[in-house]
C-alpha cells in the first residue's frame, strides 16, 4: 500500500494544522472536486470552508449560469477577482480558512498574483475522463453549453495548465475517497511548509 493512499492520523493533521498561518485556496479545472475535497480539508483542519463561487453568487444575488447569460464572462471574471480579494483578505493567521475558486480563477493574473503572495495555493488535477463524468452530473456550467464538455475541457485544461502549474502545490485527484486526496494535500502542504 502506497503512503499517499493511507489517510493521515488526528495527530499528523493537528501538527500540520498549526504550521498553516495563512488561506488555502484550491484551484484546477471544474469537476476537480474543489468544492467537495475543499469541506473535507476544511473539516479535517477545523477551518472554515468557502466556496467562491456561492459568494459570487451571494453578491450578485443571481447564480453563475444566469450572470454569464446576462452579463458575459468579463463582467463575471471581474467579480470573481473582487470577491476572492475579499476572501483572500491580507492573508494574517485570522484569515485562515480553506477556499475552492473557480476553474477561471486563477487564470486571472492579479487574482493568482495575491492567491501567490498571501494563501497557499494548491492546484487540484485530474485527468480529462475524470473530469468529464464528474461535470456531467450536473447541468450548470456555463463553459459547457457551447459543445462536447471531452473537447471543451481538453482545449480549457490546456489553456490553463500553465497557471496552475504557478501554484506550488500540485495533487491529482482521483477516483478514491476525499479523505484520500484531502491527506495528501496535507503531506504535500507539510513538505513545502
Amino acid at each position: 500500500m502506497q503512503l499517499d493512499s493511507v489517510p493521515l492520523s488526528s495527530p499528523e493533521i493537528g501538527r500540520i494544522a498549526r504550521r498553516i498561518d495563512r488561506p488555502l485556496v484550491l484551484v484546477g479545472m471544474m469537476g476537480v472536486g474543489k468544492t467537495t475535497i475543499g469541506r473535507k480539508l476544511a473539516t479535517m483542519l477545523h477551518l472554515p470552508f468557502v466556496d467562491a463561487d456561492e459568494e459570487i453568487e451571494r453578491a450578485a444575488q443571481m447564480p453563475i449560469p444566469e450572470i454569464f447569460a446576462t452579463y458575459g464572462e468579463p463582467y463575471f471574471r471581474d467579480g470573481e477577482r473582487r470577491v476572492i480579494a475579499r476572501l483572500v483578505g491580507d492573508g494574517q493567521h485570522t484569515d485562515r480558512k480553506v477556499l475552492s475558486t473557480g476553474g477561471g480563477a486563477f487564470v486571472d493574473a492579479s487574482t493568482r498574483a495575491l492567491v501567490l503572495e498571501k494563501a497557499i495555493a494548491v492546484w487540484l488535477d485530474s485527468d480529462i475522463a475524470t473530469l468529464v463524468e464528474r461535470v456531467g452530473r450536473k447541468d450548470n456550467r456555463p463553459l459547457l453549453k457551447t459543445g462536447d464538455p471531452h473537447e471543451i475541457l481538453t482545449r480549457l485544461r490546456d489553456e490553463r495548465q500553465p497557471f496552475y502549474s504557478q501554484a506550488p502545490i500540485h495533487v491529482i485527484s482521483t477516483t478514491q475517497p476525499h479523505q484520500i486526496t484531502a491527506s495528501r494535500i496535507l503531506r504535500a502542504i507539510d513538505q513545502w511548509l
